[in-house]
């Protein structure tokens, strides 16, 4: 009896078929997005010259493993954690918190920011410190955020340390569409503390 060797596109039409039932090409994306948006923006043409020893460079946090994702936490009890279904963040907290500190700083204080892909020749200080708590209480049904906050030398000496704190009631229901704006606001408020705080330092 003879046999046609099947043709090459009935081979890869036959191994598409096979894989489609055991291979994911890429995650089912999320309902919704969530960013920051600062509550006090530098005004287009705002112009700065700095002093010396005024420029401040803004570093990103540290952060447990646990916030250092795009996902959104939940506290359930002291000893567990879960994530908000269908939303997730449009980077991770640590990266989103630095780029909003920054701006609130700039916009709130005569302190000239720069980041650490920035050069400062006058000898200006850093801000870092840790994120400790970026995320929801299902206990207190509120958006909290905690940062360590650490003024230091270039020569990475630490001047000051502080912790802040806030917290914002989420509503009725903690889910996709409830989360966004408490956290926000919660993560503005500890902004404008730091940069308060950092106002207050001398050099």
């Amino acid at each position: 009896m003879f046999h046609a060797k099947p043709t090459g596109a009935i081979v890869a039409l036959t191994a598409a078929v096979l894989l489609s039932g055991c291979v994911s090409f890429g995650a089912k994306p999320p309902e919704r997005l969530l960013t920051l948006d600062a509550a006090h923006k530098v005004p287009a043409g705002t112009a700065h010259s700095a002093g010396s020893g005024r420029s401040l460079m803004v570093t990103e946090p540290e952060a447990p493993r646990m916030l250092d994702t795009v996902r959104v936490p939940v506290q359930v009890n002291p000893t567990s954690v879960a994530y908000v279904t269908d939303v997730q963040w449009a980077d991770t907290p640590r990266h989103l918190f630095r780029r909003l500190l920054a701006e609130t700083i700039s916009a709130t204080t005569d302190r000239i920011v720069l980041d650490s892909g920035q050069f400062s020749g006058d000898g200006g200080q850093r801000l870092g410190g840790e994120l400790v708590a970026f995320g929801l209480d299902a206990g207190g049904n509120t958006a909290i955020v905690t940062y360590d906050a650490v003024l230091s030398t270039p020569n990475g000496v630490a001047l000051a340390r502080q912790r802040f704190t806030a917290s914002t009631p989420v509503g009725s229901k903690i889910e996709s569409t409830t989360v966004g704006a408490p956290l926000n606001a919660a993560a503005n408020k500890v902004a404008a503390d730091v940069a308060a705080w950092v106002a207050a330092q001398k050099d």
